[in-house]
């Protein structure tokens, strides 16, 4: 498929600049693909559509305070860098974003803090905006890593169009995120309360975890009109024997598992063979969905409304076929559903 064939007209005000008061308040779109109908409901009533038995896969990385503001040395110069990864604790190394990119090289030193707490060296170029920074603080590594956090903010994607308030290092976090590496919010598991969570085990509805860090590859444009020669980034992920053994013996019960977000369902797929079973595995993925795709894992996914000519949307599109996702998003724009991170869901069975 084309890059073009996913573009579509979305209003500004249609991105949600702040989630619902309660999360499990999000409206909720649901698609059926045998019928090719649509519902709309609350996100809490997505207990109605699951049954005893069935099993929510979901991704329990944490999003951690990557976004850095700092200056560069002698001009002073105002500079953003976006964490991505360490490197190397011992050395303090780490691959990041930075902007404006043009005025940042090899050998400057960028520094932290309203007293100038953080000092980083810039040792190497990755991309036309990639670097790899070296960090120079003398102390153990927890030490650092404090540090580090407490003059980060939440990644808030910009696309929101606000200043990050405290509330977002909650509201744009899972209520069951563990596992610290994430740059960007797996969003579709963001709609679930413990609450709910605590109702649907109630009625033997099961939850499985895996690990998927989400990195900025997914909001990069696309920049190529033929999707087969688009290279995303990798991702590190991890899967454990447990969550496999849950999603295997789930589907040999014939009960139904459901992928809680797009990163969720590219590891399901990334690690099942041939056989269809899933296998425990930690690495890191660069699978690249769009239609047309044939998938092994899931029954049912879960998403948020995504941007035009997203990797995501087109993930979707490939799960819940092209021409009915793009009828679902003109009816979403119509009944003004709110997209993006903080939007509204959408449940495809």
């Amino acid at each position: 498929m084309k890059l073009s064939q996913f573009k579509f007209n979305l209003p500004q005000d249609l991105i949600a600049k702040y989630p619902p008061e309660e999360r499990e308040d999000a409206r909720l779109m649901v698609l059926h693909r045998d019928t090719q109908t649509i519902e709309h409901k609350k996100f809490r009533d997505i207990i109605d559509f699951c049954s005893p038995g069935d099993l929510f896969v979901i991704n329990n990385t944490r999003v951690f305070p990557a976004r850095l503001y700092g200056e560069k040395e002698k001009t002073g110069a105002k500079i953003e860098v976006m964490l991505l990864r360490e490197l190397d604790p011992e050395s303090r190394l780490w691959d990041v974003l930075v902007d404006p990119a043009r005025k940042i090289r090899i050998g400057n030193k960028l520094y932290f803090g309203p007293n100038d707490e953080l000092v980083a060296e810039v040792i190497d170029n990755t991309t036309s905006r990639g670097r790899t920074l070296r960090f120079l603080f003398d102390g153990p590594h927890d030490e650092f890593k404090k540090v580090i956090m407490g003059l980060g903010e939440t990644p808030l994607p910009k696309v929101h169009q606000r200043p990050v308030e405290p509330d977002d290092a909650i509201n744009y976090q899972t209520v069951y995120a563990t596992q610290e590496g994430s740059v960007a919010a797996p969003t579709a598991g963001m709609h679930f309360s413990k609450i709910l969570m605590k109702r649907m085990e109630l009625n033997d509805v099961n939850f499985a975890e895996l690990t998927l860090h989400t990195g900025m590859g997914n909001f990069r444009d696309i920049e190529v009109e033929d999707l087969t020669k688009h290279k995303t980034d990798s991702e590190e992920f991890e899967i454990s024997p447990e969550t496999c053994d849950m999603i295997n013996s789930t589907k040999e019960a014939g009960h139904k598992v459901y992928a809680v977000g797009t990163t969720t369902l590219k590891v399901m797929e990334t690690v099942v063979s041939i056989t269809g079973k899933l296998k425990p595995m930690k690495g890191w993925t660069n699978k690249f969905i769009f239609p047309p795709y044939d998938f092994n894992t899931a029954n049912a996914l879960i998403t948020n409304f995504h941007l035009p000519k997203s990797p995501m949307m087109m993930e979707v599109a490939a799960f819940a076929g092209y021409e009915f996702l793009m009828k679902a998003y003109k009816e979403a724009v119509a009944e003004k559903y709110h997209f993006f991170s903080y939007g509204d869901a959408m449940l495809i069975l």
